[in-house]
């Protein structure tokens, strides 16, 4: 993809929207991260304005991406849902003043730019989704061995259960 450069706060104040959709093999970062490049992240961006009157943005993005399995190591699809908003702040300092004047947790303060890098924020949208370390629910080819009644181990305590007789 290539850069997506937007003046962050003029699109707040004039409400835009704007969606689309990116390869995953155009997002290096996540790429790096996948099995392989394949796959699509689909997103929508909505400027707008906080209760309190500062800039934001809602950041919608999903899509598929392969990521391999910690445990058998093959690779399976992973889905990316994330729903974000973002107050923007000029700087630093006051993006730490806003982000102690809000009582909402669910919201995130950073810094806005004239030149905001939008495929750069889906694609740390999309990063802070995929799990530290990927797994299946059910690694497939994974056979439970029986459990013989015999070879069930047996509970220390009830060592300590038959002395107390």
């Amino acid at each position: 993809m290539n850069a997506f450069v937007i003046d962050a706060f003029e699109f707040c104040r004039l409400k835009e929207r704007r969606e689309g959709e990116v390869a995953v093999a155009d997002l290096p970062r996540l790429a790096e991260e996948s099995a392989d490049q394949s796959g699509t992240v689909r997103w929508s961006l909505q400027g707008g304005s906080s209760p309190q009157g500062h800039p934001q943005l809602a950041l919608s993005v999903a899509g598929a991406v392969s990521l391999m399995c910690q445990r058998c190591l093959k690779p399976f699809a992973f889905d990316i849902v994330s729903e974000s908003v973002l107050v923007l702040a000029p700087d630093e300092a006051s993006a730490d003043e806003i982000e102690n004047s809000l009582d909402d947790e669910s919201v995130e303060v950073i810094v806005g730019s004239r030149n905001f890098d939008v495929a750069q924020l889906i694609e740390d949208d999309a990063l802070l989704t995929i799990p530290l370390s990927p797994k299946h629910a059910t690694c497939p080819d994974q056979l439970m061995p029986e459990m013989d009644k015999e070879a069930e181990k047996v509970s220390p305590f009830a060592v300590l259960k038959g002395l107390k007789k």
